[in-house]
């Protein structure tokens, strides 16, 4: 048992919402299987931090192999034996619109328990993460009426058709720096095909996956269609191993990835892994530099860089970058870091310790190589996990801060003369999973989408993002896509 008592008081000091308040006086949080909140087998529980202030706000529950077992029994059974599997698309899209409803019921409460766990920004919580999460379970409710089979031309004496089925029982992990809407990612395309879930939320985030649980079952799901197991990796690398799972769904770090993938070699399960990035953002002569600031901007500080399409490699066409480089000086010096519940806040906390040590080992290692660092001069909160926007000039393309995902809000700036320089060094890197391209002309950017190696490509603006979208990468940054029909794909089989 975790030795220190939440403080709610002290944690959630500055929250609004009463509810929210009271989310967190339920404390130790249990797991959600098969439609009950049941404490760990073991009886274990860990803490979950406000990074902000590095105040305990609740006590988790610890899942094991054990717990990962009768989730899994409660999927299987719901998938096979339950109303799940005899109910009608039309059914299970009001379900999915029910979810929707609610999510933006509780949209203030999410929002600070968001900031609370994360540390981002209250109002971007709001306005991206849980509007985002909304719309997500909106879009593929409509799709729960649309997934078709196909009568096949064949002989006359014969009926030949396909259809498309669930894959089963779908093992689902998500990162901790957009909790909800990753868990609305991956819950609503399966929903809507008909499978059944165990989500896994990242052990420093877990507390909007287990109001979103309250809100399935508010909405009235079926027991079991949705269970929720925290833990830390061993109770991820449980869930990916256990032989009764159809399907795994990641979303994190490559190196994680890489495991993930080598124990699922060899087994039934299909595989779907969303992974790191270190985007290219390229800026040519001609773009509108004003406009093209603001999308640096938002490229490489929102969420504090805890994005893994963040736009952290910055290719400026060599006749204005001096310009450039001012402006983007000018523009951080604005930037307000501090209390993410404050809604002038720009920037707000890093998410644990561990990140903010990764971090500064990696901008310790840019200055080492010989890039100039700039950082903003704002004043840093005394207690929490803080790091301040950062960019580096004079960057080469070997440095480890222009190959290596940093995951928080430092930039590195290269240079280029010609267009198919510019391709070459974006490309020039192990990753490829979104990219940007600032310019007036039409055609430039045509081509530059034609032959950046990312799956991601923004034009004249960066971070956008709409549930009709498929998103994933290519390289180390994994396979399959998340978003539009294409997210539909993984979670059907063709029969």
């Amino acid at each position: 048992m975790a030795a220190t008592t939440p403080s709610v008081e002290r944690a959630g000091n500055g929250v609004r919402s009463s509810a929210a308040l009271n989310f967190l006086k339920a404390s130790p949080k249990k797991l959600l299987i098969g439609g009950k909140w049941v404490p760990a087998k073991s009886g274990k529980t860990f803490e979950t931090l406000n990074p902000a202030t590095e105040e305990v706000l609740a006590l988790i529950a610890e899942g094991d192999k054990a717990d990962v077992d009768e989730a899994v029994k409660a999927a299987r059974k719901a998938f096979e034996e339950g109303p799940w599997s005899k109910m009608g698309p039309h059914e299970r899209a009001r379900y999915l619109f029910k979810i929707a409803d609610l999510i933006e019921q509780n949209a203030d409460e999410l929002a600070e328990l968001e900031t609370l766990d994360n540390g981002k920004a209250k109002t971007q919580a709001r306005a991206i993460d849980i509007a985002g999460s909304a719309e997500t379970f909106r879009y593929y409710g409509g799709w729960c009426t649309k997934i078709y089979g196909e009568t096949n031309p064949s002989d006359p004496s014969m009926f030949n058709y396909t259809l498309r089925e669930p894959v089963g029982v779908c093992g689902q992990i998500i990162p901790w720096n957009f909790p909800l809407l990753m868990a609305a990612w991956k819950i609503a395309p399966a929903l809507a095909a008909g499978n059944t879930i165990i989500l896994k939320p990242a052990e420093t985030t877990p507390l909007t996956s287990l109001m979103l649980a309250q809100i399935i079952q508010e909405a009235e799901l079926p027991p079991g269609v949705v269970n929720i197991i925290t833990g830390a990796g061993a109770t991820g690398a449980a869930l990916v191993a256990h032989g009764d799972v159809d399907k795994i769904a990641f979303t994190g770090s490559t190196e994680v990835g890489k495991r993930i993938q080598r124990s699922a070699a060899g087994t039934k399960k299909k595989l779907t892994l969303e992974l790191g990035g270190k985007a290219p953002n390229i800026v040519f002569e001609d773009a509108p530099i004003d406009q093209a600031i603001e999308g640096i901007i938002n490229g490489i500080y929102f969420n504090q860089g805890h994005v893994c399409c963040a736009g952290s490699r910055l290719f400026v066409q060599e006749s204005i970058v001096e310009p450039v480089i001012r402006k983007l000086r000018d523009r951080i010096g604005t930037l307000r870091v501090g209390n993410p519940l404050d809604k002038n806040t720009d920037v707000g906390a890093i998410n644990s310790q561990a990140q903010l040590d990764k971090i500064r080992e990696m901008v310790e290692s840019g200055v080492d190589e010989g890039a100039e660092m700039f950082q903003s001069a704002c004043a840093l909160p005394t207690r929490g996990f803080w790091f301040a926007p950062t960019f580096f000039t004079g960057v080469s393309q070997s440095n480890r801060i222009a190959q290596e995902e940093i995951f928080g809000p430092v930039l590195s700036i290269l240079t280029f003369r010609t267009a198919e320089e510019a391709i070459e060094k974006a490309n020039n890197t192990p990753y490829g999973l979104s990219a940007g391209v600032w310019t007036e002309k039409g055609s430039r950017i045509l081509k530059m989408a034609q032959k950046l190696r990312a799956g991601v490509i923004w034009a004249n603006t960066y971070n956008k993002f709409d549930p009709t979208s498929p998103f994933g990468g290519f390289k180390e940054s994994g396979f399959g896509r998340e978003g539009g029909l294409h997210g539909l794909a993984p979670y059907v089989v063709l029969s």
